[in-house]
This record gives C-alpha cells, structure tokens and sequence, in this order.
C-alpha cells in the first residue's frame, strides 16, 4: 500500500463497531465510567463526561480525523443516546414529610390485600404470590425512612409501626425476614442518636407493641440451615442490641418477654460454632448488666448450669479462633454478673462451679485468667461464705497460692494485665481471710507461715510496689490539683470523684486489699506473722502510720449498696483490726 493509498484509506464503518449499531463502545466506556461516579453526581459533571467519552473513542483510527463530518454525525448521535439514557432514569424522589407518608399509604393497602387474598385463597398460593411480592418490593423501598429519623413520628402516627409488628408472624418468612432487615435499619444506634425525639418516639411504639416477644417468637420458627433465615436471626439480635444500648431500661422487659429462654436454648443447641452463637452469648452479657431482675430469672432457668456446661469445654482446650474467644470472654462475663445475685452464688456451689474455676487455674489455659475473677466474684462478700469454705475443702488454697506467689508470664495472650491478675488474687485471699472460720481459717493461716513465711515476703513485696504506684499517681493528683486552683478553677465533686477513679487505677484498690491481708493476718494470734510482717516494714522504711491511713480510708468507702447496718459494723471491724495493728 504507498502513501496515496494510505492518505485516501477509508476504514469499514461495519467493521470498526461491531459491538452496537451507534455508540456501542462509547456507551460501554461512558457506563463504565458512569458506575464508577458517586450517587446522586451532579448532571454538570455527567456531561462532562459525555464530551470527554466519544472524543476518546474516535481518535482510536488516528488518520481517522480526516473525516471530522462523520465523528461528529457519531459524537451527536452518542450524545443523544446518552440523553436519552438520563431521561430514562428518573431522579430518585426527595425524601420528605409528603413522600413517607405516601408510600407508608402504600404499605398499608399492599399488605391488607396480601392479608385479604391469603384468606379467600388460602391453598392457591398463585392468588396471592403477586401481592406478596409487591409488599416484599415496598417493604424494601421503606429502607429509606431509616435516613430520616426525624421522620419516625410518622410510622408512629400512621400505625406502620404495628403493621410492621403484625407482618413478623407472616406465613411466609421471607416477608417476615425482610421486616426485621427494615426494623434492624431503622434502630441502627447511630441513626437513633441523629435524633433523639424521632427515636424516642419508635422506641415506645415498638415496646408497646411488645417487639420482643414477636421477634422471640419469630425466632423460635426459623431454620438456620438456610441462610437467609440465620442472617434474619442475626438481624434480629442486632434490634435488641440498638434497643438496649438506646434504653437500657428495657432489658428487664425483654428478658421477661421470653428472650433469656430463647438465648439459653440457642446457646446450649448442639450446632457449631458460628457468628449467631456469639452474638448471643454477648446479648446475654449485655441483658445481665446490672440488672438483678435479668439474674434472677436466669438463674431460675438453671442458667447457670447452662453457662458452666458451655465454659467446660475450655477447661482442658483454647478456643480456636478470636471469635470462639470473644464468646468464651461473654459467657465468663455474663457469669460474673449473675454471681452478684446472692441467690446465684448457692446455685453455682451446687452446679460444682467452684470445682470447675479451679481445675482451669490448674490447667494453665487461656480460661485460668477468666476463672479467677468468677472466683473472685463467687467469693466476695458476706455471702460468699459458703463458697470460700468449700474452695479449701476442694483443696483450693493449692491452687491459688502458686498463682500469688507468681504472676504468670502468659497473660498477655489473654489480654489481662498483671495488676488485674494481683487484684483478683488478693481479693480472694482477703475474701477467705474474712469468712473462714475454724479448721478451714486455720489452713488458711497455715499457709502463711510454711517456708519461713515466704507468703508474707511476697504479701511486703507487693505492698511497696504497689504503695510507690499509688504515691506516683497522688504526686501527679496534686500538682494538676495545685494549677488547678492557680487557675482559678474550682474543685467541685465531680473532679475528685475523677480524682479518686485516677487512683484506683493506678492500683489504689490492689493497696487497700494488701493492706487487709497484712492486718487480718497480724490479728491472727499468731506472732510468727505478726514479727514477721513488722520487721519487713522496718527493713524497709515503711510506716504503720500509712497501712492505717491506707485503711480507714478504705473503711469509709465500704459496701457500696449494702446495708447502713452492715457498713457499720464492717467499719467497726476493721477500725479494730487496724487500731491492733
């Protein structure tokens, strides 16, 4: 082919775009293009787009330029396609007061038709199969009001909210999935807290209309084998979360409404492990959370039974993944909570609770750092009596000792500090030292003294380590108290309240429990102690005067939420153990 040839060379039109009639590869550049652009892209930027597209595309022959009449018979007739492409699309309605309550409207009428028809038709699932689907499409359209909570009063006022409520016991389950996807979206916590009013306003609505109970019962028919269905469990889990990080009042309610029996059940199923199992056992954690009525009724259930049967498993293994670990982390949690109840510290000594935490501090797995705080939350207290009696009869003080004497160097993996680790061990020696009586003190005692009281070395040890912690942490209290008043500014409650929270952390509560432990032992009656514990305090310049003060402190901030007369003579006791001091 020579230059002239090549000069007059025409390209085959047919050949060049195979692939559409007109603008069949600037239509597929422009689409693809146009998928990568934001919703909702301004029309400006568009067609910047659509000139920038066909430009591109024809210069692809390069001499092709020569024929500028036909690129732009193709740019204009690319263009058009692409404008009418725009008008195709409409632009998604604005969401306003006018338009939820239109398509609330809708909702209504398409599910009293889907209701009318299912019963002329009940066996002729063709009748009604259309108006299922149409409900099913606006249910999804509804989505949008999760954008506006302002706009929540509405499906309130409207009554959607129990129209909703209705629909989770649809025969189908799918349209009863695909409420609970609407209502998880529209309790998402973020979305609550965009406007408190709108969703105070659902909150009520949907309690009154006792959504746990529907959700519950909703619950108890889905088959997890299917996905969809165990996805809509998972999505019910999520609403009673918002709910109860939104109101934590509603804990008590929903637990009642026949939840903690659904969750136990859940818990104990013989199904592997999987992301539903863990948001339960965290569900129930958060239900226990300060709420003596939800431990009460689980303990009722014989939940606590049901909780060491599913910690047992993680007496002699680890959990195999982070999320087997979280779960673990739950049940210990919620565990420890139904352990303030007094009731459930007699049930978890008849359901040998006290047996299983110790062979887990024996077996050294990841449990033994989760077992001790149930051990200390079983023990603490007046009425942990009966616990710290059986814990020497199971030969606890063996168990528990090595561990004091020695911090273990795998805690980090647990995630549990050393100060934690410290904190639980002495509190359950303090708590011991308190209730034991007769032979069983007398063990206690005994273990003080063997090996030349190597205890009460280590007891000395930690006393000075943490005592210069404390100091550390008053030093820097002080100077920020000291610019405090520089500047002006006043010291009102709430700061030392802060204050005193500063120092707790800084191992102010490990002190105090030390402090304990030297003057009960001290009282004892046994002088071998008593020398012993003097002579490491001299040894080291330490001061009587500051165990005491230590002490009285600790004696004013006693038995919080306990009885006035049981404070009383706890003050009284320990004033005597520190005046003997």
């Amino acid at each position: 082919m020579d230059v002239g040839e090549l000069l007059n060379y025409q390209p085959d039109r047919g050949a060049k775009r195979p692939r559409e009639e007109d603008g069949g590869a600037a239509g597929g550049e422009e689409d693809s293009r146009r998928g990568k652009q934001q919703k909702g892209q301004s029309v400006r930027e568009a067609a910047r787009y659509q000139e920038a597209g066909p430009g591109g595309v024809g210069f692809e022959g390069g001499i092709e330029m020569r024929d500028t009449d036909e690129l732009t018979g193709d740019k204009k007739n690319i263009l058009e396609k692409l404008m009418d492409q725009d008008e195709e699309e409409p632009e998604a309605e604005p969401v306003d007061e006018s338009s939820v309550k239109k398509m609330i409207l809708t909702f209504e009428k398409r599910s009293y038709k889907n209701q009318e028809l299912r019963i002329k038709f009940p066996d002729n699932p063709d009748k009604f199969m259309e108006s299922e689907l149409d409900l099913n499409d606006i249910i999804q359209e509804m989505h949008v009001i999760a954008t506006m909570p302002d706009l929540y009063h509405l499906l309130v006022e409207l009554n959607a909210v129990n129209s909703l409520l209705g629909l989770l016991s649809h025969e189908n389950t799918d349209v009863a999935i695909a409420v609970v996807d609407l209502l998880q979206e529209l309790t998402d916590i973020d979305t609550l807290h965009e406007s408190e009013e709108g969703a105070e306003v659902l909150i009520d609505a949907l309690l009154e209309g006792q959504v746990v109970a529907l959700l519950v019962q909703n619950m108890e028919r889905l088959d997890e084998q299917v996905k969809e269905e165990a996805d809509g469990i998972y999505n019910t889990l999520a609403i009673i979360e918002n709910m109860a990080e939104f109101r934590p009042g509603m804990c008590t309610e929903a637990a009642q409404q026949g939840l903690i029996q659904w969750l136990l059940k859940r818990i104990k199923a013989k199904m592997p492990f999987d992301a539903n199992k863990l948001y339960c056992s965290e569900i129930l954690a958060i239900l226990l959370q300060n709420n003596d009525g939800t431990r009460e009724l689980l303990g009722e259930m014989d939940g606590i039974d049901v909780l060491l049967q599913q910690l047992s498993v993680f007496k002699r293994h680890n959990p195999s993944t982070a999320e087997e670990q979280e779960m673990m982390e739950n049940l210990f949690d919620a565990l420890c909570s139904c352990l303030m109840l007094p009731s459930n510290r007699d049930r978890f000594l008849k359901g040998e609770g006290l047996q299983l935490m110790n062979l887990m501090l024996r077996e050294k797995k990841m449990s033994r750092t989760s077992a001790l705080k149930v051990l200390d939350h079983g023990m603490i207290g007046p009425e942990g009596a009966d616990n710290c009696h059986k814990f020497v009869d199971i030969l606890g003080l063996r168990t528990i000792f090595p561990l004091f004497m020695k911090t273990p160097k795998k805690m980090k993996k647990t995630g549990a500090s050393e100060k934690e680790h410290e904190e639980h061990v002495c509190s359950i020696i303090a708590s011991m030292l308190r209730n034991l009586k007769s032979q069983q003190r007398t063990r206690l005692l005994n273990k003080f003294t063997e090996n030349d009281c190597e205890k009460v070395d280590r007891l000395m040890e930690l006393y000075f380590k943490y005592l210069e912690a404390v100091q550390q942490a008053d030093k820097r209290i002080e100077g920020e108290k000291h610019e405090m008043v520089r500047r002006g500014e006043i010291l009102d409650d709430s700061m030392e309240d802060e204050f005193y929270l500063r120092r707790l952390d800084a191992g102010l509560f490990v002190l105090q429990l030390i402090c304990y432990i030297m003057v009960e032992i001290s009282n004892s009656g046994n002088s071998q102690l008593q020398q012993r514990v003097h002579q490491i305090l001299n040894l080291r310049g330490g001061s009587v005067k500051i165990v005491r003060h230590i002490m009285r402190e600790y004696a004013e901030s006693i038995g919080d939420g306990k009885t006035e007369e049981f404070k009383e003579s706890e003050r009284k006791r320990i004033m005597d153990l520190v005046d003997n001091f």
